[in-house]
């Protein structure tokens, strides 16, 4: 499985989608540091929503060879500043989770808030319940 590092907003599921692409059990919990995953590498929300905090991304983005920007389908504030993907040398992907709640309008919103900060693939998937996980699990494993 190709190394990703996982950055998006607070309780935007990055967590909760390692557990379910790592078969763990889902549990509800706070990341507060850089954690490094076996071949998956989760960064707190907050270095993705203050910009004083994206020296640490790109530092640690080098250990990765694929970023996986996460956008709730929930969250209608706008997270990711044009081109935000343009500062990270490893490819970049999109992943829409949530998608178990959110109206299609909200997942369009989702799509638009990708594709500005620069994204051109996008998974939609659900963490909570498995959706499209395989999909995902199989882009990985390239």
């Amino acid at each position: 499985m190709r190394k990703a590092m996982f950055v998006g907003a607070h309780n935007s599921g990055k967590t909760t989608l390692i557990q379910r692409l790592h078969h763990q059990k889902i549990q509800s919990s706070e990341t507060q540091s850089i954690e490094f995953c076996d071949d998956m590498i989760d960064t707190p929300g907050e270095y993705t929503e203050n910009r004083h905090f994206y020296t640490p991304l790109i530092t640690t983005s080098v250990n990765a060879k694929i970023i996986a920007v996460i956008q709730s389908a929930t969250d209608n504030r706008p997270i990711f500043p044009p081109g935000f993907v343009t500062m990270f040398q490893p490819q970049a992907i999109g992943i829409i989770n949530k998608i178990d709640i959110a109206t299609p309008a909200e997942i369009d919103y989702a799509v638009g808030q990708l594709r500005e900060a620069g994204i051109q693939q996008i998974f939609k998937v659900s963490a909570l319940t498995g959706e499209a996980i395989p999909m995902l699990n199989d882009y990985f494993a390239k």
